[in-house]
């Protein structure tokens, strides 16, 4: 494999996975390898010029590396590759395979993938987007990317895209402002291809896509958000999914540290990760009640130490129960995580914040109250003025061309480079034509919000817990696409549907040729194996999703439907397509080119107009 195909397949699966099919060892195509020619050797190679070169100097000659090749793309190849593979007359008798695999893409979870593009903000929609090669090839291989996704599935979407904003001839439009039309365009092109060169690729319409960018909601990746998953990505200092957990060693004397993955396989991780914190910490407090009352030894252990029963228990009683290990190690690895999360909430005043951040959004405080909060409340960190600071100009960028916005940034006593990302947030609201929001798209959010880019509240969907009244705006245009309402005005599409298509059923009939068999969920689809199944799952789908919950039978659901966001995705627009997905009856899934944590964002959005800035500049 080269780098990418690396990355792709460690987001698929896990080496167990690789070596139980048989295979005996993994190496980098660019690392001196060993000649074994007595073995047959699989490549999964990005069709490039260099790694074509390089697959042909292994096979090539009098001494090839390996006895046969069977050669895998992760996506479509040039026409001149596959002719300068054929004039090698050494190879040719030598390769088993030769296809294109059109697997180029990561899946992140269950029903959701990246293009591994993190420098799309930079890329497209800085105002210094004017090196037009950067922003095509980006484009392109997003593209490309996207489109492996439909081949891989079998799937022929519907493309809808969001149409540029300006609709004033007066006001020039930029680069940035049709970057989902292009991208929306060049989709269109890879699938028209896939028609003609896959094997049983549905010619109709199978499901919808729906193509934005960052600018329909700036405020989603920085907002505090109160579910078990998103805390633990934006307070702990996660790397990846991987949590560094200490357990007591082996003699018991000390502690020793542990790596553990927040993914799929963890059953207590996948009930909680989409629940609020504080419903994620009752709930872990009665595993744990319930765990101590079925159990003897482990009340035993609760007598002894009079009543409650501390993490360091839980991990002694590991030790004497080995049989539960498992169970307990999990249970304490999260009683563990959300102590932690509920300290740093304590500790930053974050329901302070989180308060006054969903007031903004919902327009029940304004620049009054945010003066006075950063004149009394002393104690709160600086990133967390930050990014109190974006969501207000993301709801007043009017404030930000006088004065006044500077003033509000001294105040918080925000850096140089903090001011940066504040103003940068301009990047993404198209250009302010001054005008009310009414015909057209001009600054943000959905075009019926009477106060400036406030959301809506939601009638009929009260939580039991404070601060989870905000949603994402992709919510709302998921549902309207389910429903064939999104804005002519300001969605297009680059396929009108065929006339059969208007109301779609939502039975078994809609995917009945063998292009759209029902499809496991992402992961488990493609790596075919049963590895992602959950135990009791008996209908024969795996169903390592929010399915399971309602219905573990892809067959009864109708048509998929995927959307795509340039410029990152959040974590609750992923909770949002695992929810929309057993309320539409359709599952939904989430694309986009890298999936941010609010420190991330943050980052990127400071290097939008960073020609001089490095990294190592950046404070966060």
């Amino acid at each position: 494999m080269d780098k990418l195909t690396v990355k792709i397949m460690s987001y698929s699966c896990k080496m167990a996975d690789i070596t139980e099919e048989g295979v005996s060892l993994v190496e980098d195509l660019y690392k001196r390898r060993q000649p074994l020619p007595s073995l047959d050797a699989i490549y999964f190679i990005q069709p490039t010029k260099e790694n074509i070169e390089m697959f042909l100097s292994d096979m090539s000659g009098r001494n090839p590396l390996y006895k046969k090749a069977y050669v895998f793309f992760s996506s479509p190849i040039q026409k001149e590759l596959v002719a300068q593979i054929k004039k090698d007359s050494s190879v040719l008798p030598r390769i088993g395979a030769l296809s294109e695999m059109n697997l180029e893409y990561f899946a992140i979870d269950s029903q959701g993938f990246i293009t591994d593009h993190e420098r799309a903000l930079e890329e497209l929609f800085s105002e210094n987007t004017l090196d037009s090669r950067t922003y095509n090839a980006c484009l392109n291989t997003m593209a490309t990317r996207i489109s492996t996704v439909f081949a891989s599935m079998r799937e022929f979407p519907r493309v809808h895209y969001r149409v540029a904003k300006t609709i004033d001839a007066s006001i020039t439009t930029t680069l940035r402002d049709v970057v989902p039309t292009k991208l929306a365009a060049a989709v269109w092109n890879c699938l028209g291809k896939y028609k003609t060169s896959i094997p049983d690729y549905p010619q109709t319409e199978t499901c919808e896509l729906l193509i934005v960018d960052r600018s329909v909601d700036q405020i989603a990746p920085i907002i505090h958000e109160w579910t078990y998953d998103a805390m633990c990505h934006d307070l702990l200092s996660l790397d990846g999914n991987k949590y560094v957990h200490e357990v007591p060693s082996k003699n018991g004397s000390s502690t020793e540290k542990k790596d553990v993955l927040l993914e799929d396989h963890d059953p207590v991780w996948v009930e909680l990760r989409h629940a609020h914190i504080a419903d994620a910490s009752e709930r872990l407090h009665d595993k744990m009640s319930n765990f101590v009352s079925k159990n003897k030894a482990a009340q035993l252990q609760q007598a002894r130490t009079g009543g409650e029963i501390s993490n360091r228990d839980l991990q002694k009683m590991v030790q004497a129960l080995p049989q539960y290990s498992d169970q307990i190690d999990k249970l304490s690895l999260h009683v563990e995580i959300a102590g932690k999360l509920n300290s740093i909430i304590r500790e930053q005043g974050l329901r302070d914040v989180g308060q006054l951040e969903q007031d903004l959004v919902f327009g029940d405080a304004g620049t009054k109250e945010l003066i006075n909060f950063f004149r009394t409340q002393l104690g709160v960190s600086r990133e967390n003025k930050l990014r109190l600071l974006m969501i207000y100009a993301a709801i007043n960028p009017e404030k930000f061309e006088s004065d006044k916005g500077t003033k509000l940034m001294q105040l918080a006593g925000l850096s140089t480079d903090d001011m940066i990302a504040v103003n940068n947030m301009r990047c993404l609201c198209g250009p302010d034509t001054k005008k009310p929001s009414g015909g057209g798209f001009t600054l943000k959010f959905d075009v019926h919000k009477k106060k400036h880019g406030l959301r809506k509240e939601r009638t009929g969907e009260e939580s039991a817990w404070a601060l989870s009244r905000f949603y994402p705006v992709l919510e709302d245009l998921i549902e309207k696409l389910s429903k064939g309402e999104l804005p002519k005005d300001e969605y297009h599409c680059m396929n009108d549907p065929s006339p059969s298509f208007h109301r779609i059923p939502t039975n078994s009939s809609v995917r009945t040729s063998p292009a759209h068999q029902p499809a496991h969920s992402m992961r488990s689809r493609r790596t075919g194996g049963t590895w992602a199944r959950p135990r009791g799952s008996d209908d024969g789908y795996s169903s390592d999703s929010v399915l399971k919950h309602s219905s573990s039978d892809f067959k009864k659901l109708g048509q998929r439907i995927f959307v795509f966001v340039i410029g990152g995705a959040t974590r609750s627009e992923l909770r949002a397509a695992h929810t929309l997905t057993s309320k539409l009856k359709r599952e939904v899934i989430l694309g986009s080119s890298s999936l941010d944590d609010p420190p991330q964002f943050i980052t990127k959005l400071k290097m939008m107009s960073a020609d001089e800035l490095t990294l190592d500049d950046l404070q966060i």
